[in-house]
């Protein structure tokens, strides 16, 4: 057995071992038979399945079109090209000032402090951006230097990769070395890990305590589905929300999972009930291998006039799409 492959019991049930990283085991444990699959299962796809067993409970067993199991299972739609998919849809590259440093907009800077997330969703803009980040912490230290002869920069986003699933060690440095740069008055940390994995939040909560109590700390998670919000998510949610830090959620609008009303309302409802505003509904990047994710920008209005009538103004994102040399996000 592969180191962190997943166990799976002769009933199906999961033995400790890791996160599931076969399709093979992901869908025993769905108690899904690939032969009866209604679309073509990559089994050797060039992002390899990855996905913590906390979050394969929360999906629907033998469904096929369970929303959570379609965002990481790799499917055959991902080989067809199609015209204005590209492997760097957002120019990261362009905006690259150093190394593992990026600034696109005034007054922020984002630094990709690594390579590693919880778990692989099919659709994210930064799956084929090449080979994975390999820059050692003097890389970082160097990108904190620049950060810090920069007197324009007031904010610094965290990323990757994901931020906390960084060694709590490593986290903890980089946070310091932020606390110590003056200008630096927010430190925003975008992070899948709370949905992806909510047990392994406890390693970093000191960490961004720390952080809350010297600059502002705002933590942006991601969901997308409001199953996505349940088992251990809200308690880690309110341990977060203990530390003093801000709580956003920005969405992906994903064909097939969220491209209706109800279901980005009931998002944003289960988002508030743990205390997190909905902040961003972005229109997909159109990276390669993902364009059957695509909504439409008319249907996204469509929606977005139905959240208006559905919820009060605060439970509402705000749907933007990236386009790359503008300098802010383009509401749609």
């Amino acid at each position: 057995m592969k180191k962190n492959e997943l166990s799976i019991a002769s009933d199906g049930s999961p033995l400790p071992g890791g996160p599931i990283v076969t399709t093979g085991n992901l869908l025993h444990f769905l108690e899904l038979e690939s032969l009866r699959a209604p679309y073509r299962i990559l089994d050797a796809p060039d992002s390899p399945l990855l996905v913590p067993l906390s979050f394969a409970a929360r999906m629907r067993k033998r469904d096929w079109f369970d929303p959570l199991l379609l965002q990481i299972l790799p499917r055959g739609e991902e080989l067809a090209g199609r015209k204005g998919f590209t492997v760097d849809p957002v120019h990261d590259a362009a905006a690259a000032i150093a190394p593992c440093l990026l600034k696109k907009y005034s007054g922020r800077a984002l630094l990709l402090a690594g390579d590693r997330c919880a778990m692989t969703c099919r659709y994210c803009f930064r799956r084929r951006r090449g080979a994975p980040l390999k820059q050692s912490f003097d890389a970082i230290e160097a990108a904190l230097l620049h950060i810090g002869r920069d007197a324009s920069l007031r904010e610094v986003i965290l990323s990757g990769g994901d931020p906390l699933c960084l060694v709590p060690e490593k986290l903890e440095r980089i946070a310091r070395l932020l606390a110590d740069i003056p200008h630096c008055s927010t430190v925003r940390i975008h992070t899948r890990l709370p949905v992806a994995d909510p047990d392994r939040v406890d390693a970093h909560l000191a960490t961004i305590a720390f952080l809350s109590t010297v600059r502002t700390c705002i933590v942006v998670i991601h969901a997308n589905h409001e199953a996505e919000l349940g088992g251990g998510v809200p308690a880690a949610l309110l341990r977060l929300r203990s530390t003093g830090c801000l709580l956003l959620n920005q969405s992906v609008l994903l064909r097939h999972i969220n491209d209706c009303e109800d279901r980005l309302a009931k998002l944003s409802c289960a988002l508030l009930d743990s205390g997190v505003m909905p902040y961003y509904l972005h229109q997909l990047d159109r990276v390669e291998g993902a364009w059957h994710f695509e909504t439409g920008v008319r249907r996204g209005r469509e929606l977005m006039a139905g959240l208006r009538r559905l919820l009060p103004g605060y439970a509402v994102p705000r749907y933007v799409r990236e386009i790359a040399g503008e300098p802010a996000k383009t509401p749609l």
